[in-house]
């Protein structure tokens, strides 16, 4: 008796599906048109002689057996992941793909610089970039969508490994004009008016370093949480509505030209953030992500 099994595309689909809960993204983090997704899982679907999602015109349900199909799926996507990296891991080092996520508050900031480094020096490494804000690169490094993460720690990521990069001091920014502006040195935390205070929205780890570093809980009360990202706080700032804090990577990379806003360094007993390479404890390419992380931080070196 011939006897037919799903395929990893078709598993991969269906796990995406279950994430996402929307035709349309799951296609997309597929890389795949919404047409070829949907009818791999209704292959699927016919291949196993049952229903796994409830299609109607708004939602998405999947069924009580497809909630337990989609997960004992996602365990043979990771395990079939496994078998790849245990390959790539044995033969060239740093060669293939590899898919790194990235926060907002890193990637327009270090990658400019970093990335024809790495070109230069892993020409055979095909890198896919993904950024996006810690919580969510968290959540796809440990659903498989993500080989690694640079990101900002402290963060409770889960059960991962790392290598830390360098440390990133944080600057508080003034209007111009104003009296942070116009005084020298570093800014004590003590002299933060929270009520000035601009934030990055929830989501971001910068506002968490940030908020960490002062040591002033009624900052977390009073500061005013606006910004979708470093740019806009700043623009917020040259318009005279507040003070923000940038990290040092962003001020190196010339966020502040074209405005009058003045940074100062931050005065206080944690007042940085530490850079770090994490990917997944135990995976088999330990020791090629420890090879990037040399690497990167190697390339930052030579920048400075």
């Amino acid at each position: 008796m011939t006897s037919y099994l799903p395929t990893l595309k078709q598993l991969q689909y269906l796990v995406a599906l279950k994430d996402h809960g929307h035709f349309g993204r799951a296609a997309d983090a597929c890389f795949v048109t919404q047409s070829t997704l949907s009818a791999g899982l209704r292959e699927l679907e016919s291949l196993i002689g049952v229903t796994l999602v409830e299609r109607t015109r708004r939602v998405v349900r999947f069924t009580a057996l497809g909630i337990r199909i989609a997960e004992k799926a996602r365990r043979i996507l990771s395990q079939a992941e496994e078998l790849s990296d245990m390959a790539r891991a044995a033969g060239k080092p740093l060669s293939g793909e590899l898919r790194m996520g990235v926060i907002p508050t890193i990637a327009p900031f270090l990658l400019p610089t970093l990335l024809p480094k790495l070109r230069g020096e892993w020409p055979d490494l095909k890198l896919y970039l993904r950024e996006e804000p810690s919580q969510a690169a968290c959540d796809s490094l440990h659903r498989g969508g993500l080989d690694c993460v640079l990101l900002a720690l402290p963060y409770g990521c889960g059960e991962v490994d790392s290598a830390e990069l360098f440390d990133d001091r944080l600057f508080v920014a003034f209007p111009p004009g104003d009296d942070g502006a116009v005084a020298s040195g570093p800014v004590a935390a003590s002299e933060i008016d929270e009520s000035r205070l601009l934030l990055l929205e929830d989501g971001h780890c910068l506002k968490e370093h940030a908020l960490a570093a002062c040591n002033r809980p009624e900052l977390r009360a009073e500061a005013a949480m606006l910004g979708t990202s470093l740019h806009t706080l700043v623009q917020m700032v040259d318009n005279g509505l507040g003070v923000t804090m940038v990290p040092e990577m962003a001020l190196l990379a010339g966020l502040l030209e074209g405005t009058g806003v003045i940074a100062r360094p931050l005065q206080a007993e944690h007042a940085s953030r530490r850079i770090a390479l994490i990917w997944r404890k135990g995976s088999p390419r330990d020791k090629e992500f420890r090879l990037l992380a040399d690497a990167l931080r190697q390339a930052r070196t030579d920048h400075h």
